[in-house]
This record gives structure tokens, C-alpha cells and sequence, in this order.
């Protein structure tokens, strides 16, 4: 399976791949409007800790055991045939108990779990795509 792979030693605390995630998690799917104008704020499944000395962008790992999948009351997330770990936000009632069981903190919580599906339907993720400094691959893991 391919996974995201970071090399936190390039990574710049720039940011960038959280405005292309949320670009690409927003109605418009155009940076400005989905920034400036939608009434829907999107929001971005990967976040960048640290600063610019050391930082380190997080996000779902896509475990071969999940215990988000494990933790998950309502059956939402599911580990699909391909890898992907996927929440089906129309079954997520936000308890949480996804959150608390990540061992990596990739999941934030709104109205339901939000966490990285590799951009779904598309060659290869928006925050890999848009990583000026080649911090983030999308690499065959395994």
C-alpha cells in the first residue's frame, strides 16, 4: 500500500499542505473561495506541529491494525480492502473514542471524525503534491 512518508527534517513549517488539504476538502476546491467565502469552513486533515527549527506534519498513518477502527462505536471507521483507514461521516456520531485511541493524534474531531483518505480518487495526496521542500512522498510502505 502506498502511504505518506515525512522526512521532518525538510519540512519547512510552511503550511502548505494544510491550505491544499483544505482546498481540497472544500466545496469550491479553489484556495481563495474556500478560504475567503464559503460558509462551510473547511478543514484540513493533516496539521503541522512544531516551529521553524524542528516541525513535523501529522496525519493518519493508515495502520495495518487500527485502533481507531477498533475504538469506533458506531461502526463510521472502516479499514478498506486497498489500506486506507475511511470514516463515513454520515454513520459518525463525534464520540471521540477514535481521537482518544489514535496513537498518533491524526484525528480531530467537529461534528464527526476528520482524518486523512489520501485524497481518495486522486493519483496522489494534495499535501505530497504541494510540499515545496519534499518533506512529504506518497511511497509504497510494506
Amino acid at each position: 500500500m502506498k502511504k505518506v512518508v515525512v522526512n521532518e527534517k525538510l519540512c519547512l513549517n510552511c503550511k502548505l499542505c494544510e491550505v491544499y488539504c483544505k482546498t481540497h476538502n472544500s466545496i469550491s476546491k479553489d484556495i481563495v473561495t474556500a478560504y475567503k467565502y464559503e460558509i462551510v469552513v473547511p478543514v484540513s486533515a493533516i496539521y503541522v506541529e512544531g516551529d521553524e527549527t524542528l516541525s513535523m506534519p501529522i496525519s493518519c498513518r493508515h495502520c495495518d491494525d487500527p485502533a481507531c477502527v477498533k475504538a469506533c462505536i458506531s461502526g463510521a471507521m472502516e479499514k478498506q480492502e486497498d489500506g486506507r483507514v475511511l470514516n463515513d461521516k454520515d454513520r459518525c456520531i463525534g464520540c471521540m473514542t477514535c481521537l482518544a485511541s489514535c496513537p498518533y493524534g491524526a484525528i480531530r474531531v467537529n461534528e464527526y471524525a476528520i482524518k486523512c483518505d489520501l485524497c481518495q480518487g486522486e493519483d496522489e495526496p494534495q499535501c505530497v503534491k504541494n510540499c515545496p521542500n519534499g518533506a512529504l512522498r506518497y511511497v509504497e510502505v510494506g
